[in-house]
């Protein structure tokens, strides 16, 4: 379910920002440059509601980051008491 969330918030970024170009290069008046602006905007907001949700979810534990991140911070590993 959070995968299909994310890919949705992505396309959506993509669209709105594919929207901007279209309303860029070929309108060239002034309510064509409001409407690339809002479109700019919008993306820029999801941009960071997605990014909000994303550490929501990594805080939550929902997710577990792997990679590079997860190299960074290394799992803490108890020591057992026989080997003390």
């Amino acid at each position: 379910m959070i995968k299909i969330i994310l890919i949705t918030v992505f396309l959506l970024i993509i669209f709105s920002l594919g929207s901007a170009l279209y309303h860029l290069v070929k309108h060239k008046e002034d309510a064509s440059s409001q409407r690339t602006a809002k479109a700019l905007t919008f993306r820029i907001g999801i941009s960071i509601a997605l990014f909000i949700f994303v550490i929501l979810l990594v805080a939550t534990g929902i997710i577990k980051p792997h990679g590079i991140g997860s190299r960074i911070h290394p799992q803490t590993q108890t020591i057992p008491e026989s080997s003390k």
